[in-house]
């Protein structure tokens, strides 16, 4: 089959969680025997026409110009291109920036396929008219796809409940750390189990001011660790909130590479996840795959992935609990950590997933060459 990944920032992951989805999977489809292209932003630093056979192609995106009103330049040119070149079946990974288009181009041309990617219109970042018009996106998206992809049982009940539409249930993959390299710590003035993290975007919906006024409150000295992007309105505004909280609360900024990021979470006391507005968040199953021992605000994405095998939050004061009281709570820990390693092994790994998505995109291309003969 010929296969087309849009609505990613290219490979390989310079980015997140949809990149590093975007080349464990079209490598592995790749080795399987089918073509693939994934399309780039014309500023990720990687240059090649090829990566690991995948076919990489570049199209220009004004981002560092105009922020993040470039996506819907750039998803445009990417969807159009994969148009033209006649695919048997076109990925759109979220629908954010992409939506739009399937009233303008051609998509009946092929067996389109969108993975929601969590729910846009509900993070706190957006103002109320910007979180309409994600919201109409999502509708334009969910009535123009040929196929819904649902990355977490709460996205499927979501679609279910609020357009009666089905859906393909895949979720995300991760690769277990196996051999954790504890020099690594040495780079950030770290030593091993003597600090709490938090890795991951500084978004509002990701519950991050309730975790830090929890860390505040906390009697402990064990400092929180953050590695983000903090050069943003957002991060700024908490760097600024907790700045007299001295080594409490650390911000290094981002930290790129999984070896890194991962042997972070492998020797950290706790990790903190407070996505709440996703699916099946990439950096929760990287943090399960990592052995740490998460702390996750409690809401049915994490609850479906997690089950019981974290400690969970809601307020500051949970946090605090959580922090003072470690050594009872954590009594369960390689109980917690060894089950989480269990469903990376059996359900979230890359090889997994893989079969997931060809299988899919298989059985519905055959369905759609049947319905539009």
């Amino acid at each position: 089959m010929k296969l087309a990944l849009v609505s990613v920032r290219g490979i390989p992951n310079h980015y997140g969680g949809l990149e590093e989805f975007a080349e464990n999977v079209s490598v592995r489809l790749v080795q399987r025997g089918h073509e693939v292209i994934v399309y780039s932003p014309s500023f990720h630093p990687y240059t090649g026409s090829e990566f690991k056979g995948v076919k990489i192609v570049r199209k220009w995106s004004p981002e560092k110009q105009i922020g993040a009103a470039a996506n819907f330049i750039y998803d445009y040119l990417s969807l159009r291109d994969s148009l033209i070149k006649d695919c048997d079946a076109v990925l759109v990974c979220g629908y954010a920036a992409a939506a739009i288009w399937y009233y303008v181009l051609p998509i009946k041309k092929t067996l389109l396929i969108t993975n929601i990617d969590g729910l846009e219109w509900k993070r706190a970042k957006w103002s109320r008219t910007v979180q309409k018009l994600f919201l109409w996106f999502e509708s334009i998206a969910l009535r123009k796809s040929d196929v819904i992809i649902a990355d977490n049982p709460g996205i499927a009940d979501y679609l279910l409940e609020n357009f009666q539409l089905p859906s393909v249930g895949i979720a995300y993959g991760a690769d277990i750390v196996i051999n954790p390299d504890e020099s690594i710590l040495s780079k950030f003035g770290l030593k091993k189990y003597d600090y709490n993290v938090i890795i991951g975007r500084l978004e509002p919906e990701n519950n991050i001011e309730v975790i830090l006024d929890g860390v505040a409150k906390s009697e402990s000295k064990q400092a929180m660790h953050i590695f983000a992007n903090d050069n943003t309105r957002y991060g700024r505004y908490l760097k600024d909130k907790y700045k007299e909280m001295g080594d409490k609360i650390i911000f290094h900024g981002w930290t790129s590479g999984q070896h890194v990021l991962g042997n972070l979470r492998y020797f950290a006391n706790l990790y903190f996840h407070g996505h709440s507005v996703g699916g099946t968040n990439p950096s929760l199953l990287e943090a399960m795959a990592g052995r740490a021992f998460i702390v996750a605000h409690n809401n049915p994405f994490n609850k479906y992935v997690l089950g019981e095998d974290a400690l969970y939050f809601y307020t500051a004061d949970d946090i605090k609990r959580c922090i003072d009281q470690c050594a009872e709570l954590t009594k369960d820990r390689p109980l917690f950590i060894e089950r989480n390693l269990e469903k990376i092994r059996k359900e979230y790994n890359w090889d997994t997933i893989t079969d997931k998505y060809e299988q899919m995109f298989v059985s519905e291309r055959k369905k759609w060459v049947e319905k539009n003969r």
